[in-house]
């Protein structure tokens, strides 16, 4: 809901906080009565943060989550929890968005959503159908991650060496690239569109970027990304999507802040 790590765990301690001092008596169903506090405080939430991101320097992505430490997350969760979703996530209003990932991520029947979100269920219906066929419309099949982790190593390596008509192979046509650095860090403030346009730029950056540089693979949001580290510190998390025509879209994650809370196993 929130794509961010430190905010959603903010609203889960106001609800715990809240829970230890509510009337249990009177809630009949603990499970449901938690899912719609925290839904509804996400809402409020999304709405801010949306607010917040009109003013951001750069493309915004969400954060990368290492899913490596709890295999049935990625397993369970599967497409909503991808980087690529997420954007695509971001193009729904908070009530769209609530009431599709409660459905399709964790199989919420429509009555409850509609309890949740405080909406009539054919209302419900209609809003996690509008939300299917505008992320379907945007959204093209993905390839396994066995393959995303190879095309993955084999977009690193040509990255590294600078191989521009390797990258240019590898892009589909009409591939995206976002890099955010927030302002904080040097980071292409335009998102890229193009094969040509995405590889001349990486390979430009060769040397700057990959120098003194070690990198590595990891599991974040339910698929693989390339970690990349300087002095045993992570200065940036790439990740890819992926369908038959090629990369379709590159996330470079180099915000210091949203890399602090990752720690990946070695």
């Amino acid at each position: 809901m929130l794509s961010s790590v430190q905010e959603a765990e903010d609203l889960v301690q106001d609800v715990w906080l809240k829970w230890q001092t509510y009337d249990r008596d009177t809630v009949r169903e603990p499970a449901a009565f938690l899912a719609t506090m925290i839904t509804r405080l996400a809402i409020n939430a999304s709405q801010t943060a949306r607010a917040r991101r009109e003013t951001y320097i750069g493309p915004w992505l969400p954060e990368p989550v290492d899913t490596s430490a709890d295999p049935t997350l990625g397993a369970e969760r599967g497409e909503a929890l991808e980087l690529a979703m997420l954007v695509l996530l971001e193009k729904l209003s908070p009530a769209q968005r609530a009431a599709y990932i409660l459905r399709e991520a964790f199989d919420y029947p429509y009555d409850q959503i509609a309890e949740i979100v405080q909406l009539s269920e054919a209302n419900v219906r209609q809003l996690v159908s509008r939300s299917r066929k505008r992320l379907a419309g945007e959204r093209r099949e993905q390839v396994s991650t066995d393959e995303q982790r190879k095309l993955l190593a084999t977009f690193m390596a040509a990255a590294q060496e600078g191989d521009l008509a390797a990258l240019v192979e590898l892009l589909a046509a009409d591939a995206v690239s976002y890099s955010d650095g927030g302002g904080i860090v040097r980071a292409t403030k335009l998102i890229l569109l193009g094969a040509d346009k995405i590889a001349k730029v990486i390979a430009a950056y060769k040397d700057s970027f990959w120098t003194g540089s070690e990198l590595t693979f990891a599991e974040t949001n339910g698929g693989w990304s390339a970690v990349v580290s300087r002095a045993g510190e992570v200065f940036a998390v790439i990740s890819i999507s992926a369908s038959a025509d090629g990369i379709d879209q590159v996330q470079w994650m180099l915000n210091p802040e949203k890399l602090a809370n990752l720690s990946f196993s070695s």
